[in-house]
């Protein structure tokens, strides 16, 4: 399986990097509990001549999502949170309204399967009506206290009554302040007593304070440029067939800004694989089946998940595939994903046993189509072991998502650079072996 994984996935992933379809990238697939891949390719930081390594920080944006989640199940399960609960028991100020101006019930429920009628602002053309009401996506430096955020987002009326319709949303956002007065302790120290400390997840933060290990970040380059363009301190990309994301790279580093339930948090590949296998087989020392099972299976029947496709349900934390031939995807129904709007992208088969992460540091592409590039390589890979049932794979046809039209590129002028050739030699020939997962079963 190993050397399967490498003759397929390596070259993908060197073809991306030369195309500057990506600039760095962190990949790694288990099966059975077991690495059968690990790469860690390209360049953290381009211009500083930085290689990607183990080690390297990616910022998570959206990826964050499951492991607040996570967090608040953790509180449910010990009787501190109650799913069905209003949002005002806590944050009794929090009382958007409905467009029509009648009052509306948001439980923790609405918030973890994002059907509580709020959104995001780069969901719509022109931001509105965040923009003009000056609510941060979590993203940006617009806003640096949680609590003036979460007065502006009250000020905007509902999309739709709570529990009536699903819309993606900095529901996790508002869920990681109700965390903080169930807690009276900062975002942060209740992830990091609940989750990643004991998972052993020590390079998953909401700040990062060593920035040599922090990869730059970058955007999808346009026509007129060879390669990716570095992100300047305030940046945006237009989200193909939404609004311009903002983004604010330098917010990680800035202990002023609030730590963002949705978006806020950076780690390396390695400690989220384990965030992710504990999931998968169950939920470790941190949680119950039971909640993994809310967490992981489809909690919003019915209701169309449009952020993640047709074919897709939610769950308590992850996007969930409904039906992979819908969906056009190889992962089969069951499966359950997520990714982040800095080129992110992460997923597990349960039928197939598989876990993968896939972290870049190029926006958007790394969320988009560089992930479908490699679920398809690592599923051919699939299809080609005895013990995974080639039928599976040949009823979800290769799939690859239509790549965004040159209009979702906002152009920023920076300044062209060209990797080296030595360092692109470097990497041309490079085989990195895939240790055997340490720490994971021995914990669950």
């Amino acid at each position: 399986m190993k050397e399967k994984m490498q003759t397929l996935l390596q070259p993908v992933i060197d073809q991306a990097i030369t195309d500057s379809e990506i600039v760095g990238t962190s990949i790694i697939v288990a099966k059975d509990g077991e690495v059968v891949f690990e790469s860690h390719s390209g360049l953290a930081d381009r211009e500083n001549e930085q290689l990607v390594n183990e080690d390297t920080v990616f910022r998570l944006a959206s990826m964050t999502k499951p492991i607040v989640s996570a967090a608040a199940m953790v509180l449910v399960e010990k009787g501190m949170l109650d799913l069905d609960a209003p949002i005002t028991n806590w944050l009794p100020q929090f009382t958007p309204k409905l467009a029509n101006g009648e009052n509306a019930t948001i439980t923790v429920r609405h918030l973890l399967t994002h059907t509580s009628g709020l959104s995001y602002g780069f969901l719509s053309p022109d931001n509105e009506p965040y923009y003009s009401a000056g609510v941060s996506d979590g993203l940006d430096e617009k806003v640096l206290s949680l609590e003036e955020n979460l007065q502006r987002l009250a000020s905007v009326p509902l999309m739709f009554a709570p529990g009536t319709a699903w819309c993606y949303s900095l529901s996790t956002d508002i869920l990681g302040a109700i965390l903080e007065k169930v807690c009276q302790q900062s975002l942060p120290e209740i992830v990091e007593q609940y989750v990643t400390k004991p998972l052993g997840m020590n390079n998953t933060t909401f700040y990062v304070e060593s920035l040599s290990k922090l990869a730059k970040a970058y955007a999808d380059k346009s026509d007129d440029m060879e390669y990716a363009r570095a992100m300047q301190p305030e940046d945006q990309v237009l989200l193909p067939g939404c609004g311009p994301i903002h983004y604010a790279p330098g917010r990680i580093a800035n202990k002023q800004a609030y730590p963002s339930g949705g978006a806020g948090m950076a780690g390396t590949a390695r400690d989220y694989l384990t965030f992710l296998e504990t999931i998968r087989q169950g939920g470790g020392t941190i949680l119950s089946i039971d909640s993994i099972n809310s967490m992981t299976q489809d909690a919003v029947h019915g209701f169309d998940v449009a952020a993640a496709g047709p074919g897709y349900g939610f769950g308590m934390g992850f996007a969930v595939v409904r039906d992979s031939e819908k969906a056009g995807t190889p992962r089969q129904d069951g499966s359950y994903e997520w990714g982040g709007v800095y080129g992110s992208k992460m997923f597990v088969d349960p039928k197939a046993k598989i876990s993968v992460v896939i972290l870049t540091n190029t926006a958007l592409a790394g969320l988009m189509t560089f992930p479908e590039k490699v679920t398809n390589a690592i599923y051919k890979a699939l299809s080609m072991e005895d013990k995974f049932m080639p039928e599976e794979v040949e009823a979800n046809p290769i799939y690859v998502r239509p790549a965004p039209s040159q209009e979702s590129v906002i152009t920023i002028p920076s300044t062209q650079f060209s990797p080296p050739s030595s360092l692109r030699e470097s990497r041309k020939n490079e085989v990195i072996s895939a240790p055997e997962m340490k720490g994971l079963n021995s914990s669950m």
